[in-house]
């Protein structure tokens, strides 16, 4: 599969080559839900390990709690209200391996689908709140598109011609005229700002990478400048700027983790500062974040996933204990439907249902 994703990143992708991808996620998803049925050993072939029990309950309680909250416009309430937390909400449901169109959960994926192509600017392609929320929605979209069945999506509404193919499409061009009033190549806050860092820039390109894999035509130019941002901001050590475009100056792991989470999706392991991000993070297994703490996991998941896996499984290990102890009796973390999601994803890698988590 990986080999077939390579093809149809390309830029020569054209609606044939579209619709080809989109009928193999669609059979694999169906395989992938046929199997999910069978007995746990079956399961450690398919996922190369077993599960850890802990993560089917902390999950399954999670969404429970995420179903609840859930408005019936599609919106997830929390303080940080936007298109990327419910961006976020929505890849949690489709990272848990239940059937997105027929499965426990359809009805709040279908409410979380319609609500991000439906607050979508339709002149701009912009997915408020910021920058930061157009990533993770971005993000959303890619891995919704070719899963969620589009004929079961509005149930006798009318779609007003809304299609994620269209918002994906929107959103990609939303992100490169962005970038090109940029004079760093990434992203800041809103989408008209002239400086960038490293945080806004590594959620945009994500979604901008996981656009690419889904079969959208997303401008090289545009990877590719943003790719260069990331690499000039990070130092030889490891460490990576939060702005200014250039050198290290700063110990956050955060920052080294999407650094080195980019570098791997966008193929840029063979530079020469991708060993030192890598590096900067696999040293440090126990680090746990103060502040930002789903941020941090989040990252930090796919960073170790990506570039070291047997780093990953025992950073996993500790961190499958540390939510399963931390979460909520209600199923939240923190009756906060960001830090839920954010912390699910962290452990969806576990299941690695979501196409952005191949390696």
């Amino acid at each position: 599969m990986p080999g077939v994703m390579r093809i149809l990143s390309s830029n020569s992708t054209k609606t044939v080559t579209a619709e080809l991808f989109l009928r193999m996620r669609t059979f694999l998803l169906t395989f992938w839900v046929l199997i999910s049925a069978l007995p746990a050993a079956a399961q450690d072939l398919r996922f190369g390990g077993q599960i850890p029990p802990e993560v089917d309950v902390v999950y399954e309680r999670g969404l429970t709690w995420m179903a609840s909250k859930q408005a019936n416009d599609g919106s997830f309430p929390d303080g940080q209200q936007g298109a990327g937390v419910d961006g976020i909400c929505l890849m949690a449901f489709l990272a848990s391996g239940e059937d997105p169109n027929f499965g426990r959960w359809a009805q709040v994926v279908r409410k979380s689908v319609r609500r991000l192509l439906t607050q979508q600017e339709s002149s701009t392609g912009y997915l408020p709140n910021s920058m930061y929320h157009h990533g993770f929605a971005m993000l959303a979209l890619a891995e919704a598109y070719g899963a969620v069945d589009e004929s079961l999506l509005w149930q006798g509404e009318d779609s007003k011609g809304l299609t994620l193919a269209k918002s994906l499409d929107l959103a990609v061009r939303c992100a490169s005229t962005s970038q090109k009033k940029n004079r760093w190549g990434g992203w800041r806050y809103s989408p008209d700002a002239t400086d960038a860092d490293t945080s806004v820039a590594g959620a945009v390109l994500m979604g901008l990478l996981a656009a690419r894999n889904a079969g959208m035509d997303v401008p090289d130019e545009t990877v590719n400048a943003a790719l260069e941002y990331m690499r000039r901001s990070t130092g030889r050590d490891g460490s990576v700027a939060y702005s200014g475009g250039f050198g290290g100056m700063g110990e956050s792991m955060n920052r080294s983790c999407i650094a080195t989470l980019v570098a791997a999706v966008g193929k840029q392991q063979d530079e020469t500062k991708y060993p030192a991000t890598l590096k900067h993070i696999t040293s440090r297994l126990e680090h746990r974040e103060g502040s930002y703490q789903e941020y941090f996991r989040y990252y930090m998941a796919q960073a170790l996933f990506q570039g070291d896996y047997e780093s990953w499984q025992k950073w996993n290990a500790m961190t499958v204990r540390e939510l399963h102890e931390t979460q909520g009796e209600d199923g939240s973390f923190k009756q906060s439907s960001y830090s839920t999601g954010m912390s699910l994803l962290a452990l969806a890698l576990n299941y690695r249902f979501l196409p952005i988590y191949e390696r």
